[in-house]
């Protein structure tokens, strides 16, 4: 493990329109907190072949989530009441690897109260929501460290938890 620990940023932050000022932002609170920021985005990628670009782009982030120490990922609600799936993916790989994870704007209410039902119980399309009482789906509960807050607050987390690891 580095001195100043690596961080994958993992989230649907990369969608923002303002995304190299909101990455700019994040380098600049982890530089802040000895810590060091690996962004999706980091590396460009063009090309005609959509294919092809979006093969380097899964391959460049698997590769920062292999160097990191650590994974910081936003399980914000994103086209729905779910974090992107982008982002439960890189934290399942990241979980698999042995890395520790963790994750930031997690909603205050259980998932219950969060999914609009028909069917008490049920979501509108008529599947059975969890009911445990926790904020997002148990696998990513159990999975990550869920942090009430922001980036910021992620980020003084993950900062005081590697210094006490030492």
């Amino acid at each position: 493990m580095s001195a100043q620990p690596r961080i994958y940023m993992a989230g649907p932050d990369v969608f923002q329109p303002d995304y190299a000022r909101h990455k700019a932002r994040i380098k600049q609170w982890c530089a802040e907190l000895g810590l060091v920021a690996l962004c999706p985005g980091d590396d460009e990628v063009s090309g005609e072949d959509k294919a092809e670009v979006a093969r380097r782009i899964y391959e460049i982030n698997i590769a920062l989530i292999d160097s990191a120490d650590y994974v910081v990922a936003n399980v914000c609600d994103f086209r729905g009441h779910e974090p992107d799936s982008g982002t439960v993916f890189e934290i399942g790989y990241a979980v698999g690897r042995g890395k520790k994870v963790w994750g930031y704007n997690t909603p205050a209410q259980d998932l219950l109260s969060q999914v609009p039902q028909g069917a008490p119980g049920y979501c509108r399309q008529g599947m059975l929501i969890e009911d445990f009482g926790l904020p997002r789906n148990l696998m990513l509960v159990h999975a990550a460290e869920l942090v009430q807050g922001d980036l910021r607050d992620c980020l003084q987390g993950v900062a005081r938890w590697h210094a006490g690891q030492r």
